[in-house]
């Protein structure tokens, strides 16, 4: 059997946790959260919102169907280390072109196994979010606490910078064949299919791919391009992506939402855009002492009463009471009560800080992308500004 090295994940609390490093032999740092998913981990590593985290996996036997070509859902790895109880290195899949610590090595992201990942939950459960290294190379408990200790906080911290595209783009992939799908658009009177402009701030390729899927025409453009450039496209509608850190500082993309709100173009958020669509319209928000993540957080919706089990991943959250009257709570988190979604009496723009195309994760929440499509359709040729007569 395989000698693997011994490493450390040492948390700023004090507490360390001694396993067997697994991945790329190399010394990691960030702030370590939980994830409740049972499957969909190469989704979670590829999701451009978990930069700057370790992330833990509750369940504890992860790789066991290894890699695939389709389930990425960006380019590379954004995740700054992974904790396992135990990780499969022989997996048994059709699909699968590599084993998940061949991956983590290839694109050079440390993890570790061999430790009590329930104990690790507890901790962060009662402790909050913490942060901490992870070393296979370092010994020294005292030097990788101050390690730990030294590290930013996530708040105050701007990634969504960091993780966008650098030019706007086309997107034309859809789902994989015999995956779920959205229905083609409806039956309208376009003239083409409808044009959405994603603003990205660490957009998932299942996003994408349900727009395409449905018919749009997608274009997406960096987190930090203006309303000019958004509305220099004549879009349909407007997306607003999923994303890292902290809303808060993100206040170019704040400026950007406010101003697109007054040309009336169908908008829809999702997590970090949801967060950045309630701050342009005056609400707060705040962190979350451990955050969302998993594919098993019940929400319910309040217009309908109906629960939809959701997949999430955002560590901030909007108070609810700072949202202005026109905006209504419609989704609440059935585990914390916490805001999951909003919609706006006057304006056409809705919200969910949660993940509608659910990659990875159960499909309950995807009528939301058909709400959106309806919403476009219900407000073509309605759109004021300097550039309605662009369309």
């Amino acid at each position: 059997m395989a000698r693997y090295a011994d490493a450390l994940l040492t948390l700023e609390d004090g507490t360390v946790f001694r396993g067997r490093s697994c991945g790329a032999l190399l010394e990691t740092a960030g702030e370590v959260v939980f994830n409740t998913s049972m499957t969909g981990y190469q989704e979670i590593l590829t999701d451009p919102s978990y930069k700057g985290q370790i992330v833990c996996m509750t369940y504890p036997h992860i790789g066991n169907y290894g890699i695939t070509r389709e389930d990425s859902e960006s380019a590379r790895p954004w995740v700054e280390g992974l904790v396992v109880r135990e990780l499969c290195r022989t997996p048994s899949n059709w699909q699968s072109t590599e084993a998940l610590d061949v991956f983590l090595r290839r694109n050079g992201i440390p993890a570790i196994e061999g430790i009590d990942t329930r104990a690790l939950t507890r901790l962060l459960r009662t402790r909050g979010s913490l942060r901490a290294v992870l070393s296979p190379l370092d010994s020294s408990v005292p030097r990788l606490l101050a390690k730990a200790r030294a590290l930013p906080s996530m708040t105050g911290r701007d990634l969504a910078r960091v993780v966008t595209c650098r030019r706007p783009y086309a997107w034309t992939e859809t789902l994989p064949a015999g995956i779920f799908s959205l229905p083609p658009q409806a039956a309208s009177d376009r003239e083409a299919p409808p044009h959405v402009a994603v603003l990205d701030f660490g957009v998932k390729y299942g996003i994408l791919r349900c727009l395409a899927s449905a018919g749009c025409r997608v274009t997406v453009l960096p987190a930090a391009a203006t309303a000019e450039d958004v509305l220099s496209l004549s879009p349909d509608g407007i997306l607003l992506s999923n994303g890292p850190g902290d809303p808060e500082p993100v206040q170019y993309a704040v400026q950007t939402v406010r101003r697109l709100l007054e040309t009336r173009v169908p908008m829809f958020g999702i997590c970090l855009g949801h967060q950045l669509l309630g701050l342009a319209l005056g609400a707060k928000t705040y962190k979350l002492k451990f955050g969302h993540h998993g594919a098993n957080h019940p929400v319910r919706d309040l217009e309908t009463g109906k629960v939809e089990i959701t997949a999430q991943n955002h560590n901030f959250c909007i108070d609810p009471a700072s949202l202005p009257p026109q905006a209504r709570l419609s989704h609440i988190n059935l585990n914390d009560q916490t805001c999951e979604g909003f919609s706006h009496a006057q304006l056409p723009v809705f919200s969910v800080q949660y993940h509608p195309e659910a990659s990875a994760g159960p499909h309950d929440s995807r009528h939301l992308l058909s709400r959106f499509l309806r919403l476009m359709d219900e407000h073509s040729g309605k759109i004021t500004g300097p550039h309605a007569q662009a369309r």
